[in-house]
């Protein structure tokens, strides 16, 4: 795991925190901050993934 994998994790778990404060808030601007920091986390995960993918890749590729 990258850092990149950890951080997007994170960004998620913060935007799903802020959803959920918007919702119970009924506050609109904080709901849709929280939907797009966890849009945000998914991007930033899969990037993590992509080079973890390609670093694993590499390792195969030359024993």
């Amino acid at each position: 795991m990258n850092k990149d994998q950890v951080k997007g994790v994170v960004e998620q778990v913060k935007g799903k925190v802020n959803e959920a404060v918007g919702k119970a808030t009924d506050n609109p601007g904080k709901e849709l901050k929280g939907d797009l920091q966890q849009g945000a986390g998914k991007i930033r995960k899969a990037y993590g993934d992509a080079k973890e993918e390609a670093k694993d890749d590499a390792k195969r590729n030359n024993p």
